[in-house]
C-alpha cells in the first residue's frame, strides 16, 4: 500500500492539522523554470506541517533546507543531517502544502559519491515526500551527477557560491568571491549546473556583482540568498526572518519579533499558573 501523502478535503471542525485546501493548482518545475526574467519568485524554508501551511499561501517554493541542523535540531553545522531526517520533514511539509512546490535538500554524503548513489537517495526522498525536487549543492564537479539525475526524471535545483555542506572545506561561512580567480570560479560552476538540466540555482553568499553575472549568464531562474535584489527569486531561512533566534546573519532582513512574541506569552501563561488565576472556570469542564 502507498505511504505517499495525498492532498486531502477533511472536516477543519475535526481536523486542526489538516484544513481544507483552497482551490489552487501546485506550482510545477516547467512553471517555476519559465519565471525567468518575469516576476520574482518566493522561497522560504519550511519543515513541519504547521509552518508549510502558513508560508504555502505566500511562497511559489518551499525548501525543506538542511538548514534543519540547526534550526530544529540545534547541530553546529549542516553535515551531520541524515536522508531519514530530511525523509520525514520533506514528507510533513507536503503534507501542509497545496500550493508551493516543495523542494528537498539532499544530506551531505548521499550524492557526491557516484550519480547512481545520488539518484537511488534522490529518487527515496522523492517517493517518501511526494516532493517536486531536490536541492544539491556544488559546482562543476556535480554537473554530470545533476545531468544523470534529470535525465532519469529527478528536478535537481542546483546550489553555487557559499555552500554550507563544505563548511569543514571552506573554514566558515564568509562571503565567497572576494579574489577575481573565485569569483571567475563561482560563475562557472553556476553555468555548468544550469547546462547540466538544473531548474533553479541558489546563489549563497557571494558578491553582487557575481550574482548578477550568473542570473545574466544562465537559462534558469536564480534564487538569491546574501547575493542581490537582481536575482530571479530570492530565498531566507524562515526562523531568521521571523525573529526566532537572536544572531542571524547580515543580509537576513527580521520582519518580525517572534521569540519575542513567544517570550511574552510564556511569562504570561506561566504567571497566571503560578498566581492559579488559569484555568479560569469557563475553561474548566464542568460533571
Amino acid at each position: 500500500m502507498s505511504t505517499l501523502p495525498k492532498t486531502l478535503t477533511l472536516d477543519t471542525s475535526t481536523s486542526r492539522a489538516n484544513p481544507t485546501p483552497q482551490p489552487m493548482k501546485r506550482l510545477t518545475v516547467p512553471r517555476i523554470r519559465q519565471r525567468k526574467g518575469g516576476e520574482p519568485l518566493v522561497m522560504l524554508t519550511a519543515y513541519t506541517v504547521r509552518q508549510a501551511q502558513l508560508l504555502d499561501p505566500h511562497c511559489d517554493m518551499l525548501l525543506v533546507g538542511d538548514s534543519l541542523a540547526q534550526v530544529i535540531y540545534g547541530l553546529p553545522h549542516t553535515v551531520g543531517v541524515t536522508m531519514e531526517m530530511m525523509a520525514l520533514h520533506g514528507a510533513a511539509v507536503v503534507r501542509g502544502t497545496y500550493h508551493a512546490a516543495v523542494i528537498v535538500d539532499m544530506p551531505f554524503g548521499s550524492y557526491e559519491g557516484s550519480p547512481e548513489r545520488a539518484f537511488d537517495n534522490a529518487a527515496t526522498l522523492l517517493k517518501e515526500t511526494g516532493a517536486a525536487a531536490v536541492k544539491v549543492e556544488g559546482g562543476k564537479v556535480l554537473a554530470p551527477t545533476i545531468e544523470f539525475l534529470t535525465q532519469r526524471g529527478i528536478p535537481v535545483m542546483g546550489h553555487v557560491g557559499l555552500t554550507p555542506q563544505a563548511v569543514n572545506i571552506l573554514g566558515g561561512y564568509g562571503v565567497r568571491g572576494k579574489s577575481e580567480e573565485e569569483a571567475r570560479s563561482i560563475v562557472e560552476d553556476a553555468v555548468a549546473v544550469a547546462k547540466a538540466g538544473a531548474f533553479a540555482i541558489v546563489i549563497e553568499g557571494v558578491l553582487e556583482s557575481i550574482a548578477i553575472e550568473i542570473t545574466q549568464k544562465v537559462a534558469c531562474p536564480t534564487i538569491g540568498i546574501g547575493a542581490s535584489a537582481q536575482c530571479d527569486g530570492q530565498v531566507l531561512v524562515t526562523d531568521d526572518m521571523l525573529g526566532m533566534f537572536e544572531r542571524v546573519p547580515k543580509f537576513v532582513k527580521r520582519y518580525q519579533d517572534m521569540a519575542g512574541v513567544i517570550n511574552g506569552a510564556v511569562k504570561d501563561y506561566a504567571e497566571q499558573v503560578r498566581s492559579r488565576s488559569f484555568p479560569t472556570e469557563d475553561q474548566i469542564y464542568a460533571g
